[in-house]
């Protein structure tokens, strides 16, 4: 499946998402040339160029009549996430999408007709480790 990173998808996504969707061409909007183009012109040249699938993290095209005849028309899935403030946000805005593509595009690939997704994001304000003080529980053979 060819995938077309919008302009407003962090850049460093790209180089992650070219190593867990190994076989599928993927691209942002930067390299192409394309930055600042607007969607009225990007989904068609997107669509015709082959691209089949466009990560975004553009939510509000969807509450929008001409954006949504524009996503429409390309044929194209549209795959939008959110992304929070700060560094936390983009962390957890990256890993969101990285973590989520593989499984997004395997199912993409067995459907037919144009689809719609929301990545649901990670909360960067939850914790998501565990930490041990071994000198009061060390491990076993600590």
């Amino acid at each position: 499946m060819k995938v077309l990173l919008d302009e407003n998808v962090p850049i460093q996504t790209l180089d992650l998402l070219s190593r867990v969707l190994r076989g599928h061409p993927i691209e942002h909007v930067d390299r192409l040339g394309w930055k600042g183009k607007k969607d009225r012109f990007l989904l068609p040249d997107a669509a015709s160029a082959g691209y089949e699938l466009l990560v975004t993290k553009d939510s509000n095209q969807l509450s929008d009549p001409d954006e949504c005849r524009l996503i429409k028309a390309s044929g194209m899935h549209h795959v939008r996430f959110r992304q929070g403030d700060g560094l936390r946000g983009l962390g957890a805005a990256v890993a969101s999408v990285v973590v989520a593509m593989p499984q997004i595009v395997d199912e993409l690939a067995a459907v037919d007709g144009q689809r719609l997704v929301k990545i649901s994001g990670i909360n960067p304000t939850r914790r998501r480790h565990e930490t041990v003080d071994p000198s009061q529980d060390p491990p076993p053979y600590w």
